[in-house]
């Protein structure tokens, strides 16, 4: 896994703060998608701190229940 960049870091704190009017539930998905695989990057450059694997983990799982069951 990467080491996330700072560029990418900005990029998902705009997107989360754009306005939310004209998102669909499917954007806000993804959105969350990217939020967690982001900090799931983070907890993975940061062995050891129990708060940020946590932190990674609740956003993975509010991510996957966003996601469409098939």
């Amino acid at each position: 896994m990467s080491r996330p960049s700072i560029a990418e870091i900005s990029a998902l704190v705009a997107d989360l703060a754009a306005p939310r009017r004209n998102r669909t539930s499917a954007d806000w998905a993804a959105l969350m998608d990217r939020k967690a695989e982001l900090l799931e990057r983070v907890a993975a450059h940061t062995p050891g701190d129990a708060e940020t694997a946590e932190v990674a983990r609740l956003a993975r799982e509010r991510a996957d229940s966003l996601k469409p069951s098939n």
